[in-house]
């Protein structure tokens, strides 16, 4: 199921000036890659490769103590780069074990290393860090960052709450591989991404350590900490399964959550090879966390999930988590892949097809409600107006409807050969809007889809037209 980790993408160069040294060769990195919706996210000068984060948290005092070690190349020549970190206190940084001077503002940590860096050269930023992580409320109202639980936290990145909780590169353009050691006090589990490779109980407290080899968005990583129920399976195919349940939802979730290998298997046959080297789920209490997310190999609930939720969110781990927006404007790459996996999941078992549930949303008697029916059509899935809509309706549902359109002038042998090259192209890295037109076009050179993109993909309303 592996595969060679992909170079990794390259994030945009120098976007802010700051005064070096005199004599120095080199410039700081940007702060923000200018991303549309949030432009100081990310950081430029630097490509990071692997996370390895210390953690230690006590939910009684809600104090987390870390230190982040970030191994990354210049992509430029260096007099200073920037971390996100948001909120915790920052007692040492060093790069390449040396001490480097270092100053914050906002969310910018800004790291000035003993020596310039060269473009190409490989260095590593150690930050030992401290403090009450902070819980985010996003431009759409929803929370993420660290949320603190009845039970202990639950750490959600999207779009940039990872920087609550460790100091990096938070933008989805700059994927990394992760290895995450998190302690917590004895009778509590700490889960997260991709497998464990180690636990110890001792003194008290116990250390787990999970470990990501493919590479990773920052928004999709994810700490767990909590009186887990972990259950260990294995898929026909031999795929590990690892998901940890709060004891309170342990019951409703069981036959869904079994249906997992059946899923995964159902995908794989319509989307390619499963991406990762593991799967698995997260559920917690429905009071902890308001929302699913697709976070990597182990999606999060709140509270039992039906089948239809599950398919989506695992569908996300081929179109969100390998396949990654290169930025926020791209989100319809995500929900609008994993909308339609819904629709043909309930195609495929005895349920509405595609196009009828096409027909229902056109037709505006899908949802329940004359707003909600309405609020699809509120604009553009490829250009949302603001930060505060990449959730919306429109994102979602028209983003499933334009690929409805490609799968009609397609015929389904040719869509389906259209979803799985999609998925293998772009396997482990990052993607936008024009790079999937462009695929589309040259994979039908026979087909004029300008009133797909005018109309369905980038228009304002309802096309005339179903």
């Amino acid at each position: 199921m592996r595969t060679p980790r992909p170079p990794a993408v390259v994030t945009a160069a120098v976007l802010t000036a700051l005064t070096a040294c005199g004599g120095v060769h080199g410039t700081p990195g940007g702060s923000g890659v200018r991303d549309p919706y949030f432009p100081k996210a990310g950081n430029g000068g630097y490509d990071v490769t692997h996370y390895d984060l210390d953690l230690a948290y006590d939910p009684a005092r809600h104090r987390l103590a870390g230190t982040a070690t970030v191994t990354a190349r210049a992509t430029e020549d260096l007099s200073a780069f920037d971390l996100d970190l948001k909120g915790l206190d920052v007692g040492a940084v060093t790069v390449d074990g040396r001490a480097a001077r270092f100053n914050r503002a906002g969310q910018e940590l800004t790291v000035r290393p003993p020596d310039d860096l060269d473009d190409g050269d490989t260095f590593r930023v150690a930050v030992r860090y401290s403090g009450a992580p902070e819980t985010i409320t996003d431009p759409d109202g929803s929370e993420e960052g660290w949320l603190r639980t009845d039970d202990g936290a639950l750490a959600l990145g999207q779009p940039v709450g990872s920087m609550a909780w460790f100091p990096g590169n938070h933008h989805p353009s700059d994927k990394a591989t992760y290895t995450l050691t998190v302690t917590v006090p004895e009778g509590l589990r700490a889960v997260s991404n991709g497998e464990p490779t180690g636990e110890r109980t001792a003194r008290g407290r116990t250390t787990v350590t999970w470990r990501t080899t493919e590479p990773m968005a920052s928004y999709l990583a994810t700490v767990a900490v909590g009186d887990w129920r972990v259950t260990r399976s294995r898929a026909r195919d031999g795929l590990p399964v690892y998901t940890a349940v709060d004891p309170a939802q342990a019951a409703a979730s069981e036959a869904v959550l079994k249906r997992i290998p059946e899923v995964v298997a159902w995908a794989e046959d319509l989307f390619g090879p499963y991406p990762f080297s593991s799967v698995g789920a997260i559920v917690d209490r429905p009071t902890d966390v308001g929302y699913a997310l697709e976070t990597q190999t182990r999606p999060v609930f709140p509270g039992a999930p039906d089948t239809v939720l599950l398919v989506h969110e695992l569908a996300h781990q081929w179109y969100g988590d390998s396949v990654t927006p290169r930025t926020w404007r791209d989100m319809w790459l995500n929900e609008g892949f994993a909308t339609y996996a819904e629709w043909l999941w309930q195609e495929d078992h005895g349920g509405d097809t595609a196009q009828e549930t096409f027909d229902a949303l056109y037709a505006g008697r899908y949802f329940a409600g004359t707003a909600a029916n309405e609020a699809v059509w509120a604009f553009p899935p490829a250009d949302p107006p603001d930060a505060a809509h990449l959730t919306a309706a429109p994102v979602y549902q028209r983003g499933a409807m334009v690929l409805h359109k490609i799968r009609q002038r397609a015929g389904d042998a040719a869509f389906r050969a259209l979803l799985r090259g999609w998925a293998a192209e772009h396997r482990h890295g990052t993607a936008d809007t024009g790079d999937f037109t462009a695929y589309v076009e040259k994979r039908l050179p026979d087909e004029d889809l300008t009133d797909v993109w005018e109309d369905w993909l980038r228009g304002d309303g309802r096309p005339d037209r179903p």
